[in-house]
């Protein structure tokens, strides 16, 4: 019983301002704020309002019969939030059904597993925090920035506990072998790779609106003959592209939300076939051998390699200049400077530098730069002021530093200074109190209290003459005292 895999990328890059030598050191403004609201606007009215609508009416009326994956890079769910939270809302209600499962990536959208591990697995461990936050599930299903791959990425997101992992179906990889199966990478037993079916892919992102093209117009009940047609050599079919192709790649007057209400019907009619969520498939469906993929591939429609971004010397130069910055940047921990470090790391910014014969830009996805040399020098612009940020906020961090080790070295010496100048005072006090006692005059006795005066003795009474004594007799003269002499 054949799966059916619907998976859609959705990201949007920070697209940077014209940014010339006369702005470095002067203005650390490197995004165009307004190309990048009014692009994101008219993508929300176009493609992920209108789209995300539809689908939740296929699930409503399908329920737990219709199931699609969405890959939602950090840089897009940051301009939701800041342009259009409207967006996210509707990803969130698709998220509350139950049928749609939400894949782990870089969060700004990087190649930072070719330059840096530890970068690589902060991007991906802080996005997954972030999917769960948003739309309450952990993520268990990978999908790289451009579906870049190899197995020693395999073995890494198996450490990290993934155990599903998107890839692109290269014939130059599968040989002989069908991209409508379950591998196992090299050296990562747990993890199973599922393998984009190119051509049913292209189909829709490339070739639906090509009038040119031997089966236009592209129905419903033609793709599903398609897909029905593959019963006998199926256990998974893989179909992945830019959530763009709805409404913008395709607009809606090329029928390509007809064609997608129609679609699921379509292939329920043939009960052998269901649609599936990665996570859900790799719970059921085995892998059916080992897949070795020693070099770097990608979805790149010409050579299914890097080189439509990492082809040039101006590309390789850019993103080495880069990723030299990475330890810098986080030994600093500055949000800002690490928001702008992380932003810059999209592959999109490498993409416009592309000179892989002037590669043509999907018109949903136009260079925002006349050539890539313009491209070239606005990024190595906003590369020289945010190392000249990086290097002035190292040096005011070293001037905090040699600060705080002179204050603690100051701390202790004024320490032992307060306990000496302690100790001196201690043993100073007595001595001082005793000069202070020996200076100070000696207390004066209180004056005793005053007597009081004598009161005078009333004079005494003469006694009463004898009786018979006669009145004329003379007073006897006193007597003489002893010692008196004589006269």
């Amino acid at each position: 019983m054949p799966a059916l895999c619907l998976c859609y990328e959705v990201h949007e890059p920070y697209r940077l301002r014209r940014y010339t030598v006369f702005d470095m050191g002067q203005n650390s403004i490197y995004e165009d704020d307004d190309k990048n609201c009014d692009i994101l606007l008219y993508t929300a009215r176009a493609c992920y309002l209108p789209m995300n609508d539809l689908l939740l009416k296929l699930i409503r009326r399908f329920g737990k019969d219709f199931k699609v994956c969405f890959s939602i890079s950090g840089t897009a769910l940051d301009q939701f939030e800041q342009y259009a939270p409207e967006v996210l809302e509707s990803f969130q209600a698709l998220a509350a059904t139950g049928s749609v499962e939400f894949a782990c990536e870089t969060a700004p959208h990087s190649f930072s597993f070719l330059y840096s591990k530890p970068e690589f697995v902060r991007q991906v461990e802080d996005h997954a925090k972030r999917i769960k936050r948003l739309f309450g599930k952990k993520p268990v299903t990978y999908r790289n920035a451009e579906l870049v791959y190899n197995n020693a990425m395999g073995v890494a997101l198996g450490e990290l506990g993934y155990k599903a992992v998107m890839a692109e179906g290269a014939d130059h990889v599968l040989g002989w072998r069908s991209p409508n199966y379950l591998y196992s990478p090299i050296d990562a037993p747990k993890v199973k790779l599922f393998l984009r079916n190119i051509r049913l892919s292209t189909d829709l992102g490339r070739r639906f609106s090509d009038q040119s093209w031997d089966q236009w117009p592209l129905t419903a009940e033609k793709y599903a003959g398609w897909i029905h047609s593959l019963a006998g050599d199926a256990e998974v079919i893989n179909i992945f592209n830019d959530y763009h192709v709805f409404g913008l790649r395709n607009t809606r007057e090329s029928g390509i939300f007809a064609f997608m209400e129609a679609l699921p019907d379509r292939i329920l009619a043939n009960r052998d076939f269901h649609f599936s969520t990665p996570a859900e498939a790799v719970k059921k469906l085995p892998s059916v051998g080992e897949l070795d993929v020693p070099d770097f591939m990608s979805w790149d429609y010409e050579g299914r390699d890097l080189t439509a971004w990492l082809g040039n010397d101006m590309q390789k130069d850019a993103i080495h200049t880069l990723y030299k910055m990475t330890d810098r940047v986080h030994a600093l921990g500055a949000p800002d400077i690490t928001r702008d470090f992380e932003r810059l790391q999209s592959s999109d910014h490498f993409h416009y530098m592309s000179t892989k014969w002037f590669t043509a830009h999907a018109p949903d996805r136009p260079n925002p730069f006349p050539s890539p040399y313009d491209a070239y020098i606005t990024y190595m612009n906003v590369l020289s002021d945010l190392e000249m940020r990086v290097t002035a906020a190292e040096a005011e961090r070293e001037l905090v530093d040699d600060v705080e080790k002179m204050a603690r070295k100051i701390t202790p010496a004024r320490g032992e200074a307060k306990k000496s100048e302690g100790k001196t005072k201690a043993k100073a006090a007595p001595e001082k109190e005793k000069a202070a006692a020996d200076k100070k005059p000696a207390a004066r006795k209180p004056a005793p209290p005053k007597a009081a005066p004598a009161k005078k003795a009333a004079p005494k009474k003469a006694p009463p003459r004898a009786a018979g004594a006669a009145k004329g007799t003379k007073k006897s003269a006193p007597a003489k005292k002893s010692g008196e002499k004589k006269a």
